[in-house]
């Protein structure tokens, strides 16, 4: 993938226009969603001595809300306020291709993506990393993200934050590896709470906003604002797990494996989302142990520390964002894939979700999307 097969531009200087400093050690791209997180990322690299500059991304927003401001502007600012240089960079048609236009297909396969790991990886850490080399000639990157970049035995690692309750490690397991090296995470050791006392002694103007916790592409609302794909919102079956009719569902798009709530229908039982077929249209309804299972198969396989990928390895698990990693054993590798077992049974692991395999040292080993169970 090029820069320029997808029109990345890089708009005007928010403020003053970016002068590399000689005398700091070394010029470093923070970029910034107009969080406290990431401003006090920006913050923390200009005491350390790097020359920081701050790049926000204008993206498309995919559907009609005035519940989302202008993050961008939030971020402008509190680069002025730190006297930080900031540019926006223009990446709507990447954005458009690789993330939102998946995000759909995905959905209307019967799968749950994760659109901000696929921001990550391919636009983040590819195209819009690549871009800023090549514009400013700066190597190295930051973002605010939870998460640690560490050296073990002369090896760079990308492992779990100090703070556990506020860890993204999960979303970013998709760095290049060969880039890692040049890639800087300062809130790795730090918690929520420093983190906003920091701001506010600072007297930032985020200090006190609030978390982004839904898509950033559908104005934080719901995320089925931004579906438009007719064939995923057709009505059909709602069938047991033995493939018995039970009822009907409004759109395959509306549910997600492990759903209990908001379903539509009432068994009298606690059931959930087991299976979503997008050929035959229909979703599965099971009990929490029908849904659950020990071995699951992940493909698109991106892996840090590949001398510990290893059949028969014990490692620790994670299929989804939120929770601890689970102890698991890597029971199969071939054809950029691997397949592991789970000591206890997993519920509901969703395809089009990612398993993220960590080591001993809280180090991600490797991660990959999770398929569908055969």
């Amino acid at each position: 993938m090029t820069t320029d097969k997808w029109n990345i531009k890089l708009l005007g200087p928010s403020f003053s226009p970016w002068c590399p400093d000689k005398d700091r050690s070394r010029p470093i791209a923070v970029l910034m969603s107009g969080g406290v997180d990431s401003s006090v990322t920006a913050y923390l690299l200009k005491e350390q001595g790097w020359d920081v500059l701050g790049i926000t991304m204008k993206i498309p927003v995919s559907c009609n809300t005035n519940k989302r401001g202008c993050c961008g502007a939030d971020a402008a600012f509190v680069c002025g306020e730190l006297n930080i240089p900031h540019y926006f960079v223009d990446v709507t048609e990447a954005f458009e291709e690789l993330i939102i236009k998946q995000f759909r297909q995905s959905y209307s396969r019967g799968e749950t993506p994760n659109p901000c790991v696929d921001c990550n990886t391919l636009l983040k850490f590819s195209l819009l990393w690549d871009f800023l080399e090549e514009t400013f000639g700066i190597s190295y990157l930051a973002t605010g993200h939870y998460a640690r970049v560490s050296k073990s035995n002369g090896q760079m690692r990308l492992g779990r934050a100090m703070d556990k309750t506020k860890d993204q490690s999960y979303f970013i397991y998709g760095m290049p590896p060969e880039k890692l090296q040049r890639f800087v995470l300062p809130l790795g050791e730090l918690s929520k709470n420093e983190v906003r006392s920091t701001a506010a002694q600072l007297n930032l103007s985020v200090a006190d906003k609030a978390e982004s916790m839904e898509l950033c592409f559908a104005g934080e609302g719901d995320y089925r604002l931004a579906l438009n794909d007719a064939e995923a919102n057709q009505q059909g079956n709602i069938i047991d797990m033995q493939g018995n009719r039970i009822g009907t569902h409004k759109g395959i798009a509306n549910y997600t494996l492990g759903q209990r709530q908001g379903i539509g229908y009432a068994g009298g039982k606690p059931l959930y989302v087991g299976k979503i077929d997008a050929e035959a249209n229909t979703i599965a309804l099971g009990t929490r142990e029908e849904v659950s299972t020990h071995t699951l198969r992940a493909n698109r396989i991106n892996t840090l520390i590949p001398e510990e990928l290893v059949l028969g390895r014990k490692f620790f698990g994670k299929i989804r964002s939120y929770g601890d990693p689970q102890p698991c054993k890597l029971i199969d590798i071939g054809g950029n894939s691997i397949k592991v077992n789970f000591g206890r049974p997993q519920f509901a692991p969703c395809p089009g979700q990612r398993l993220v395999l960590y080591n001993d040292s809280d180090n991600i080993v490797a991660g990959g999307t999770i398929s569908a169970q055969k």
